[in-house]
């Protein structure tokens, strides 16, 4: 009867450690982001980027998908899954770095080149780092995104 016990207990505590090391404080955004009434890719561009979290069901279903991000060194906060916000950003080469916790911390840094035909970047945890692509085009099922709420501010 002890065993089990002990066992159980055993089991509890992994588990409660297991889930919150997964967790990935939010950070405040330094950068202002913008509202459009109707985003679609003719309203972006000129520096009007959308910056969106592409995590899969995967990352999404362990609660490891968050990502804090930072752009030339200032924070642009946290994104969740299905989540996205809008900044304006000078032409010319930017260093994106990205940061979300699945047992460890995986760090990833981008260089990526903002021009007038940027549009759309799809940020995404992978299962060894993190992945920055622009794509110009809006996520499938785009009307289940949600636009990031502003905290800390």
């Amino acid at each position: 009867m002890k065993i089990l016990k002990f066992t159980k207990g055993i089991f509890l505590v992994s588990t409660i450690l297991m889930l919150s090391s997964c967790a990935l404080k939010s950070i405040p955004s330094d950068y202002s982001t913008v509202k459009l009434d109707i985003v679609n890719t003719e309203s972006l561009g000129n520096g009007k980027v959308l910056i969106y979290n592409g995590a899969g069901i995967l990352h999404s279903a362990d609660n490891t998908a968050r990502l804090n991000v930072w752009v030339d060194a200032k924070s642009l906060g946290q994104i969740k899954a299905r989540e996205y916000l809008i900044v304006d950003l000078n032409k010319g080469n930017h260093e994106f770095k990205i940061l979300h916790i699945d047992m460890v911390n995986m760090r990833s840094t981008h260089e990526i080149n903002i021009n007038e035909n940027t549009k759309v970047i799809r940020l995404e945890p992978t299962i060894t780092s993190n992945k920055a692509t622009v794509t110009n085009i809006l996520p499938d099922n785009f009307d289940k995104y949600r636009y990031r709420i502003e905290h800390n501010k």
